[in-house]
């Protein structure tokens, strides 16, 4: 019996992921794709990646954290959900959801998309047409 040599290798699920989306496996892009993509769904700041990094050992700018998060997103391995001007949270679940917003904690929550139904849209602009629907419900205590 042959082993498969990828079952030795601890990036090798990662590495396969950032390559089939048509990204280059830097050392930087493996570390935060480890961080992010190994275990369950998350909602992740930029801010809160970068501390995640350091406590691992892994150093990188927040610069460098920005623009990985943009560049995973832009492959579709992620989605960015805009909460206001200013404060993005990067999801690793690109299935179909929308969020809860908790206004005390700051945090998201999904939301499976089978619960909400829009039932109407406006036309959209001469040229585009609907790619997605983000609904954002905010919640407070």
């Amino acid at each position: 019996m042959t082993e498969n040599p990828s079952h030795n290798r601890p990036y090798s699920g990662v590495i396969a992921r950032l390559k089939g989306a048509g990204l280059r496996p830097t050392r930087q892009r493996i570390a935060l794709a480890k961080l992010l993509f190994e275990g369950e769904n998350r909602h992740v700041t930029a801010e809160d990646l970068h501390g995640e990094a350091r406590a691992a050992g892994v150093s990188v700018s927040l610069a460098t954290i920005y623009n990985s998060l943009h560049q995973f997103t832009d492959a579709g391995l992620m989605r960015e959900v805009v909460v206001e001007a200013g404060r993005s949270y990067f999801d690793t679940n690109t299935g179909d959801h929308h969020h809860f917003f908790h206004e005390d904690t700051g945090s998201l929550e999904d939301i499976p998309g089978d619960q909400i139904n829009v039932s109407e849209l406006p036309a959209a602009p001469a040229g585009k047409s609907v790619q997605r629907v983000d609904v954002i419900v905010r919640v407070s205590a």
